[in-house]
């Protein structure tokens, strides 16, 4: 059984932001309730029909146990006792599920950092290999993809490549393949057919808002220049690329992929508050590593979190000790699912013992 007063705190909370949200609030104020009204909706439906149950058990029981009913009313009761309390077990799970203290960024759109590591140029044609990968799980999730920065490989592929992916839940699915990715393969240009292990990092940061990190222009170092790269005449006419750094934390972003300077500002802008964000988390997470352990990943860049073993055809991921042998499925996005649903699946199953060992 549910702890009655966690449910019952919650359908108040509940109620009290209603309660709040139909008065007149400042509009950062406003924006927070909605939110928070926004997660809990689910819940109290939940709570709700729960509640609901629970009487319908207790009515079907007193017809089971009166020996003023008759035979058959009293299997039919028994009958549709045994179905409730399957649905109340189900219920129960369900709301323990949706009674963890969620990520407030969950819900938000990610900016995706990829940078070749280890080897060279097939490093880069690795990290041009994962952002296709996920451009492509992006796209079959109905998510848009917009690329901020790029630096492209003598090769082909990428030195780096940043991007945002705009859709709902983007970080919750996505939040989890921040680390080092090695693949293992032969390159074209080897020769003899020697196996190579190369590497890429992958960040993945929440978009944030005004909100959410407070910035002084103050302490901002903004510098505009020419775009480089394609993009024709244009380019040389207009000085639209953007570079700002954050002088109290040294923290540089450049953006040229628009031609309109106020746009690659804005796009600057989003990334350095992602950075600056995911610096505070980095730290929060660094001070709770001991509590956090035994979950799935600590989130640390120089953490190795998947191979991708091209010969074998195999991707394993070395946090949940999950091998897939569909690596090209994975690489087209298909299959990329079904990794990031067991590594959601086992962050719950982690933070689900750790509430309930506390309770």
């Amino acid at each position: 059984m549910l702890p009655q007063a966690k449910l019952d705190a919650v359908v108040t909370r509940h109620a009290a932001l209603q309660a709040e949200l139909a008065g007149k609030l400042p509009p950062e104020t406003f924006v927070k309730l909605s939110r928070e009204l926004a997660e809990i909706d689910p819940v109290v439906e939940k709570v709700t029909r729960y509640k609901e149950i629970l009487r319908e058990i207790d009515d079907v029981a007193a017809i089971a146990a009166d020996p003023a009913s008759d035979a058959e009313m009293r299997s039919i009761a028994a009958d549709e006792r045994t179905a409730l309390e399957e649905a109340r077990l189900r219920l129960e799970e369900d709301i323990r599920l949706a009674l963890i203290p969620k990520d407030a960024m969950d819900e938000r759109n990610v900016i995706v950092e990829i940078r070749a590591g280890t080897g060279g140029d097939e490093a880069a044609l690795f990290a041009g290999d994962l952002f296709r990968m996920y451009e492509r799980f992006a796209a079959q999730q109905g998510w848009k993809t917009e690329i901020l920065s790029a630096s492209e490989g003598t090769m082909g592929g990428y030195k780096e490549i940043i991007a945002e992916i705009r859709g709902a839940g983007a970080f919750a699915r996505l939040k989890f393949e921040s680390g080092v990715h090695r693949v293992q393969r032969v390159p074209d240009t080897e020769a003899s057919g020697r196996i190579h292990t190369s590497a890429a990092t992958v960040a993945v940061l929440p978009e944030v808002e005004d909100v959410d990190v407070a910035i002084d222009e103050k302490d901002l170092e903004i510098d505009t220049m020419r775009s480089s790269g394609a993009g024709g005449q244009h380019v040389n006419k207009t000085e639209s690329a953007i570079r700002v750094k954050h002088v109290p934390s040294g923290i540089v972003v450049f953006v040229q992929e628009e031609r309109s300077q106020h746009r690659n500002r804005a796009k600057a802008m989003a990334m350095l508050r992602a950075r600056l964000y995911d610096q505070e988390r980095q730290k929060r997470d660094s001070e709770r590593a001991a509590e956090r352990r035994g979950q799935v990943g600590s989130g640390d860049r120089s953490e190795r979190i998947r191979t991708y073993n091209f010969p074998q055809g195999r991707v394993t991921d070395h946090r949940i000790n999950l091998t897939l042998y569909k690596l090209p499925q994975v690489m087209e996005g298909e299959a990329l699912g079904e990794i990031v649903d067991a590594l959601v699946t086992e962050h719950n199953a982690a933070l689900l013992a750790a509430e309930t060992g506390a309770a």
